[in-house]
């Protein structure tokens, strides 16, 4: 079956987050794609919709055997249908599992770049935060493995969160690379929580590895996130799962998740994932060969004309990540104070900090900005290509536009 992913949709006056933005602006921001769903779930959805009685709903037996089906057939990992609880998304799930675990006093750590939505479930939870942070070779992201196991030694570190793969770099980390994570949170007594929900969207020929299929004392001390929200764009559904083999753990986090009121599917979040998991993988194969043909696009555009902004290589998802490190060393006054600073100087050392909203405001190119994904996260833009073609080429073209404006304007005053 042909899908027509080229097929421009207005999505402007449906509420739409994304397009929530001026008629000038050009949204390639929040992860969501701009893509109609697989025709399998618009078709299950409707069929709900058309009974016309939507009380509370259950979560079905069926739900259980279409990940289980999914995550063995696709992804070569076996779940026991008991492992798996609803709940309405990873967030959610996150903070439902802060709540019932931690003390406290306690810490949780990350590796920065990593989701914002790390940060502000931490921020909510009024817990501690510590910083793993990743390695940036020039190419792609390393862990530190001494700074990590420094930092788990921390008797009040007692929870990981882990991006698998990772979000925004879209690195897949591989089985070895997990199981040192593995084997360092199992020897401190931290658990993992592993966010896999961009694992489905991977380069034509590229797999990801399940945290929990790493080692047995992965699957035993870890909490995995998963979803079709992502894969099949249902994130306005509310609709994810949360795979537990502790049977002990997962009492705990039933308990947290039922707390944060968030254990409850609507009338539409079991059907369409069903359908997903269980017909939308034709679809999905034709998603990732446009996506990957979206990325080379991007690759090919910035090599011949803006070569100083970089595309890190990740092989996950359809969020890039952009370096733009070669304008800080082109135009930088780091040898000057601030107040020592003319006004102009000043002006321009914050579009350099702040390039996302210099292209916002002069290009009307609305990306995230890299500073949004912790420190290291500095000096890059997150752009979403999860959309027609005819998009990312007007993105791509703006982002020219900003570029050489930006350019021109610090040439002019130096």
């Amino acid at each position: 079956m042909n899908y027509d992913f080229d097929k421009r949709i207005d999505r402007r006056g449906t509420n739409s987050l994304k397009w929530n933005v001026p008629k000038e602006e050009l949204p390639m921001w929040v992860a969501d794609m701009d893509f109609e769903t697989a025709p399998e779930i618009q078709k299950a959805i409707m069929e709900r919709a058309a009974h016309g009685v939507f009380g509370y709903s259950i979560v079905s037996k069926e739900w259980n055997s279409a990940y289980v089906s999914w995550w063995e057939r696709r992804h070569s990992f076996h779940m026991d249908p008991d492992w798996l609880l609803f709940c309405s998304g990873v967030i959610p799930a996150v903070s439902g599992v802060i709540g019932r675990l931690m003390k406290e006093d306690e810490k949780i750590l990350i590796q920065p770049p990593v989701y914002n939505g790390f940060y502000h479930v931490i921020k909510r939870s009024k817990k501690a935060l510590v910083e793993n942070p990743l390695v940036y070779n020039g190419k792609s992201y390393e862990m530190d493995y001494a700074d990590l196991e420094q930092k788990l030694a921390d008797p009040k570190v007692s929870l990981m969160l882990l991006c698998n793969p990772q979000n925004p770099s879209g690195r897949i980390w591989t089985k070895e690379e997990l199981l040192q994570v593995g084997e360092l949170c199992a020897k401190y007594h931290v658990t993992v929580v592993s966010d896999e929900i961009h694992c489905d969207i991977t380069d034509p020929g590229c797999r990801y590895t399940p945290f929990a299929s790493v080692s047995d004392a992965c699957r035993d001390n870890s909490i995995t996130c998963i979803a079709p929200t992502k894969t099949f764009n249902l994130a306005g559904l509310k609709t994810a799962a949360v795979v537990i083999s502790n049977k002990e753990l997962r009492k705990q986090v039933r308990k947290g998740i039922q707390a944060n009121e968030a254990s409850e599917p609507d009338s539409f979040s079991v059907e369409a994932a069903i359908a997903a998991f269980t017909k939308g993988e034709p679809w999905l194969e034709a998603l990732r060969a446009y996506i990957w043909e979206n990325k080379k696009c991007v690759e090919d555009f910035l090599k011949k004309e803006l070569p100083w902004v970089h595309m890190i290589s990740g092989k996950a998802s359809y969020l890039v990540w952009l370096e733009y490190s070669a304008l800080d060393r082109i135009h930088s006054s780091q040898n000057l104070e601030q107040d020592e600073m003319p006004a102009e100087t000043k002006e321009r050392e914050e579009n350099n900090r702040n390039f996302a909203g210099f292209l916002r405001k002069h290009a009307g190119l609305y990306l995230m900005d890299g500073r949004e994904y912790g420190e290291n996260g500095s000096s890059f833009l997150r752009m979403n290509i999860g959309c027609p073609r005819s998009y990312v080429t007007e993105g791509l073209t703006r982002l020219k536009k900003g570029a050489e404006l930006f350019k021109s304007m610090n040439e002019m005053r130096d």
